[in-house]
């Protein structure tokens, strides 16, 4: 039966169909179509998890903006209350005691609240305040909302005005106020509670809020009474946030960041709590975990594509292996031959008792050739001992035997002796054949020298060469171990160079660079080749010096020859210059019986050396690390010191002496110096000298320096207002406080809360101090200027300002230090170091002051030599502020009898 057209075709679509439904069975291809599905299933999975997470986030950043809104709701309530009962005692002790008495009242029994963060007065019924605590003088109320509000309505409720100044302070707050009613109910006055805004945010914790998060205070009429954003504190915005009280929306705020905010009714005031969330913050551990899922994602992405990119490879080859196993040979042995690696195919050799003697070499390629200086064709047929006569000392040969009779592979590295390859490192890689090995080759001398200069790097400061810190560290520990097993001593040297900073800001960090170099050749050139040098970072080294006798005595010499070495001049930058050299010397086993041990108390000995006045050796004692726990002690102090006397409680904090500095014409009184004392509750007054350095040290200086400014303008300011002629209020300002970013600022802010004229405030800087940066310095100093602050320069002569650099500074006054002035009556350098400065300062238009003066010798030669003004223990020691209120009484006096 002959088969039909249609049916040839069918069959012909089927045996197609077929044919490639069998390529599709092929692993190289149906594997990755599987890796595809696979891939597909673990992205679904992926981002369904990711948005899992996303909702999770968002429920929690929801619970945690509702929780900081019910703490910060209670912080809130409970501030509210205690104002609110303020205004509610104020009312009663007007009932009580009238509207001039109350305040005096309620001061005697001690119920106004702190002064620093609430302003309490009472208006009378005409808007007239004439009762206030702290005292601020009498003004007028009557056109503010607030007492408008209260004369208009008597709903017994408290008002909560907008953040806004008054006539009294024009410094913005919140004022919170209570109608108050006669006998009569009729309205006779305000109850008043002014308060700072930032009081109403001090709840912002970063651990909670985060670095932009967002809490305030609204009016209900959607006014912001107070709104802080991370470090910015607002108020007087319109927020629009909704009426949902208690819920949580996402909200843009006015400054451009988005946050979960929620507001929530404060009860019996018309105030609502705003608390906001960044959502960047918030959605950070999110995004964190959702690239970890990514990154996750996409490497096993990459790896399953990799696996079957290679498996399908491989069974793509091996379908053709029969075809191309003559192709894959030759490109076998193209490959041997372009490779890098050096290869051996070894044949054994056996021994007399069953053992393998020797390897015939049967193939090698042309690499093989440059290792061994022999060609290819002479090395087949070579037994390898004769090719490798070290092999048999060196322990290859063995290695080599070992992979052929247990047939596990073998890997090492030596370094090569023979003619060809002297010197160099090789790796190489055993691998077991039937009948012998194979054996590859490969010359990582290059790899060798970066690991070598690596670990250089890592053990080795990369300005000097010297070991740092790790490997002296170590070197340190294996010195003692030799001193514990041979009974000997091990010194060490901590060095700190004298004078260093002062090179490296003035003549630069290059400058400096130089410097080190220089002194550290110098340093080293004195030791033995046993002893090491090290340098710690900065100016500071390390000596250690092994196999010492127990005497310490003994290491004198060598000390001092180092000390003598450092102290020789030195040109850098084209300049001169000198630096010396404090050492702290410790040793073992004396001082410490391990390498931090020593290091600490080596530090120690180094400080000492440079409390005994710098360039010297010191070594270690016992009490040294006394001297530290003191000062921990008495840093621990400094810190209660300040927080006592921000808080008013002055029986451990600190107080201000004033000294008088006198026009030396005239005798007159012109101005004061404001110096600091600290009343310690155990010790007594503590000079300034004591901490100081300690409070520059800690950065608590700066707190410190501005409350020094603002409690001297306060009581130059009572001084005014207590009818005494004006006086200038000089005040010291530390390096740390004149760096401070805000010096300005906090000076401008002082000024304006005491009411005192700028003219009469004096800020006196160093030269040092200004030399730091000086064109951030020159324009600070141009700043307070035009406020009207006058500018001194302090301790004049001792610093390094140039001629150039001075006569662009906007001072008023130089001040002779008392360094020069101490010994000016009989030496000759100091007579002409004053005469200098004083003529200096009359050629530049500035005043000349000395201070320290102390006997009438010292006054007689700078009357002489036209110096303008003095200050000292000569007219007055530093004095309590009352005391200054009787110097310029005493004087206003004579000047009113001698006009008589």
């Amino acid at each position: 039966m002959i088969p039909s057209l249609s049916s040839v075709r069918t069959g012909g679509r089927a045996s197609t169909l077929a044919r490639w439904l069998g390529r599709g069975l092929d692993t190289h291809i149906s594997l990755p179509l599987f890796a595809v599905l696979l891939v597909i299933g673990l992205w679904v999975l992926t981002l369904r998890v990711i948005d899992a997470d996303r909702a999770a986030t968002v429920r929690a950043v929801e619970a945690a903006t509702r929780e900081r809104v019910a703490t910060y709701e209670a912080q809130m309530a409970r501030s509210l209350y205690g104002i609110d009962q303020t205004l509610k005692v104020l009312k009663y002790a007007v009932a009580l005691n009238g509207a001039q008495g109350a305040i005096p009242a309620l001061r005697a029994q001690g119920l106004l609240p702190p002064a620093l963060v609430f302003a309490v007065s009472i208006a009378d019924r005409d808007g007239r305040v004439n009762a206030t605590n702290p005292e601020r003088g009498a003004h007028d109320i009557s056109g503010t909302g607030y007492f408008l509000y209260h004369r208009n309505n008597d709903l017994g409720l408290p008002f909560v005005s907008a953040t806004l100044g008054d006539s009294a302070n024009a410094e913005p707050h919140l004022h919170f106020t209570r109608r108050i009613n006669d006998g009569a109910g009729r309205f006779a006055g305000v109850a008043i509670v002014a308060a700072d805004p930032a009081y109403f945010t001090s709840a912002y914790e970063r651990a909670r809020d985060g670095e932009h998060g967002m809490l305030g205070l609204a009016g209900l009429d959607g006014q912001m009474r107070v709104l802080r954003m991370g470090d910015s504190v607002t108020w007087g915005q319109r927020i629009e946030l909704g009426s949902a009280a208690g819920g949580v929306s996402l909200y843009q705020g006015p400054d451009g960041v988005a946050r979960y905010t929620s507001v929530q009714r404060l009860h019996g005031f018309p105030l609502a709590i705003v608390v906001g969330l960044s959502q960047e913050e918030q959605f950070a551990p999110f995004n964190e975990k959702r690239g970890t899922y990514l990154l996750a994602a996409g490497s096993a992405t990459a790896m399953l594509l990799l696996v079957v990119s290679v498996i399908s490879g491989w069974a793509w080859q091996l379908a053709r292996v029969r075809r191309r196993a003559r192709r894959a040979q030759e490109t076998y042995a193209a490959a041997s031959e372009g490779s890098l690696d050096a290869f051996f195919v070894l044949r054994s050799v056996p021994g007399h008792e069953g053992g393998i003697a020797d390897f015939l070499v049967e193939a090698t390629n042309s690499r093989a050739e440059g290792l061994t200086g022999l060609p290819r064709a002479r090395m087949q047929g070579m037994l390898l001992c004769d090719v490798f006569p070290h092999f048999r000392s060196n322990g290859i040969f063995d290695d080599i035997a070992q992979v052929a009779r247990d047939g596990q592979p073998r890997e090492g590295e030596w370094q090569a002796s023979s003619r060809e390859a002297d010197g160099r490192w090789l790796h190489r890689q055993v691998v077991a054949v039937e009948g012998g090995a194979v054996v590859i080759v490969r010359d990582i001398s290059e790899r060798k020298q970066v690991e070598a200069r690596i670990f250089h790097m890592a053990h080795h400061d990369e300005l000097t060469g010297l070991p740092n810190r790790n490997l002296m560290h170590d070197r340190i520990e294996q010195a003692i171990g030799n001193a514990a097993r041979q009974g000997n001593a091990v010194a060490l040297a901590f060095v700190d160079l004298d004078g260093f900073k002062l090179i490296n800001d003035g003549l630069g960090h290059k400058a400096g660079d130089e410097l080190l170099k220089v002194v550290s050749r110098r340093m080293g050139a004195c030791l033995r080749r046993s002893d090491t040098l090290a340098r710690f970072g900065g100016d500071e080294f390390v000596i250690l010096l092994p196999d010492q006798a127990h005497d310490p005595q003994g290491l004198g010499p060598l000390l001092e020859k180092i000390r003598l070495a450092v102290t020789e001049p030195i040109e850098v930058a084209g300049q001169a210059v000198q630096v010396s050299c404090s050492m702290g010397v410790v040793m073992y086993p004396r001082d410490g019986l391990d390498a931090s041990a020593l290091l600490l108390n080596a530090d120690a000995a180094m400080y000492r050396a440079k409390d005994m006045g710098s360039n010297n050796f010191q070594f270690y004692a016992r009490e040294m690390n006394d001297s530290v726990e003191e000062k921990l002690v008495l840093l621990d102090g400094l810190r209660h010191a300040v927080q006592a006397t921000l808080e008013g409680a002055f029986d451990n904090g600190f107080r201000l002496l004033y000294q008088p500095k006198v026009d030396l014409r005239t005798g007159r009184v012109f101005g004061v110096e404001a110096l600091i004392r600290w009343q310690h509750p155990e010790h007594g007054m503590v000079p300034p000298q004591r901490f100081i350095g300690l409070a520059e040290e800690s950065g608590l200086i700066v707190e410190i320096g501005d409350w020094v400014v603002r409690e001297a303008c306060r009581q130059a300011r009572a001084w005014v207002d207590a009818g005494l002629p004006p006086i200038t209020m000089s005040v010291n300002v530390s390096a740390r406080q004149f760096e401070e970013a805000r010096l300005v600022e906090r000076v401008a802010a002082a000024l304006r809360d005491t009411r005192l004229m700028p003219e009469l405030l004096e800020l006196e800087v160093t030269e040092s101090l200004i030399m730091r940066d000086l064109q951030k310095s020159v324009a600070k100093m141009r700043e307070l200027e035009a406020m009207g602050v006058s500018l001194s320069i302090d301790d004049f002569g001792t610093g390094y300002s140039s001629l150039s650099s001075l006569k662009t500074f906007p001072i008023s006054r130089l001040k002779i230090d008392k360094s020069f002035v101490s010994e000016l009556a009989d030496n000759p350098d100091d007579q002409a170091i004053a005469m200098a400065v004083i003529s200096l300062g009359h050629k530049l238009n500035l005043r000349v002051i000395a201070e320290g003066v102390e006997t009438e010798q010292q006054r007689a030669f700078l009357r002489e030599n036209e110096c303008d003004e003095m200050q000292g223990y000569l007219f007055s020691r530093p004095v309590p502020a009352d005391e200054i209120v009787d110097m310029l009484e005493a004087y206003a006096l004579e000047l009113e009898l001698a006009a008589v």
